[in-house]
């Protein structure tokens, strides 16, 4: 009972709702939010505190930066998962609205600030991965984890210069290499052009990859996921986009607390773990098949190998007496 009575007292603040509302849309930094709030820091702390004590909103530390979520599991993802049916009067819905467009102008800064990078430093951009571990011992991983799994038709997603496409094409029968960057797809595509196996340069977000359900065999997502503000829903978009039995392998660095990488390189994220990846994958419906870790350098490098679940991953169904099909415990 005291635990409910401190979620709803928490709640029970204008402001308060619509930092809920906001992180309900994605993770924020505290400054983030004051830029969409329009108000002081020390204010929006304040709030957020309240939030975090009450348990409805977490904390997540990324070096110098601190990001917020909504608190998962128990009664706060029921009560915040009924925020849509809240009844909102004129005015109000006015605020939310307006909240909606500068949460917009956020997503908008931050692209910017990675296609800016991109745009500025494309030319450079094999040597300055190449600076953090050999590229040849991670490529020569990549193609062992890969080796007799069925490439079939490969997306790359933050294809770069396009070399990750290169040495798996003599493997895979079709290559869709996407980017955002204009200037990174024209160096893939001199880089690509003579490759025996048809490949696509498409422009595009790994948040909304114009690529149908189901539609290809495997992905690879090289040093790319640590762009993302949001890399759960990187990996889900993927997931959508990939055939039952499907392989997904992402290559990015183990946790770090290298601030020049956010500061300089518009890394929006330093790392992940091993849990972080697993959780992410089970919510996207991927099975964690295989990891491995590459020391060496100023960074550690990870690779993790996930499979999209089929109808045989799924449990084995059994009929009850009246020969009604009932699903076993797995």
């Amino acid at each position: 009972m005291s635990e409910l009575i401190d979620i709803f007292r928490a709640l029970a603040d204008p402001t308060r709702l619509r930092v809920v509302a906001l992180l309900r849309e994605m993770e924020l930094a505290i400054g983030e939010l004051a830029v969409v709030l329009d108000q002081s820091q020390p204010r929006v702390s304040r709030h957020v505190r309240i939030l975090v004590e009450a348990g409805i909103v977490e904390r997540r530390r990324e070096g110098s930066w601190v990001f917020l979520r909504i608190a998962k599991g128990g009664p706060i993802a029921d009560i915040i998962g009924q925020a849509e049916k809240w009844p909102f009067s004129a005015r109000e819905a006015l605020v939310i609205a307006h909240d909606a467009r500068r949460l917009a102008a956020v997503r908008d800064e931050r692209a910017a600030v990675a296609e800016r990078y991109f745009a500025e430093h494309a030319a450079e951009w094999d040597a300055i991965r190449s600076r953090h571990v050999a590229e040849s011992e991670v490529e020569a991983a990549m193609l062992a984890m890969m080796h007799n799994r069925r490439l079939g038709h490969l997306l790359d997603i933050g294809t770069g210069t396009g070399r990750m496409a290169e040495i798996f094409a003599p493997t895979a029968r079709r290559i869709t290499a996407l980017d955002r960057s204009p200037e990174m797809l024209r160096i893939a595509r001199a880089k690509l052009a003579g490759q025996a196996v048809p490949v696509d340069l498409v422009q595009g977000d790994f948040l909304n990859l114009p690529v149908g359900d189901a539609s290809v065999d495997s992905i690879v997502i090289h040093q790319a996921l640590h762009f993302a503000h949001e890399p759960d829903r990187v990996i889900a978009e993927a997931s959508r986009v990939l055939r039952g039995g499907g392989h997904l392998l992402i290559v990015d660095f183990a946790p770090h607390e290298d601030e020049t990488l956010r500061d300089l390189a518009a890394h929006a994220r330093l790392g992940f773990s091993d849990a972080q990846i697993r959780g992410w994958f089970a919510s996207a419906g991927l099975l964690l098949e295989n990891t491995q870790t590459l020391e060496g350098g100023e960074l550690a490098v990870k690779l993790w190998l996930g499979r999209r679940r089929s109808d045989e991953d799924q449990p084995p169904v059994a009929h009850d007496g009246d020969g009604q099909p009932k699903r076993l415990a797995a």
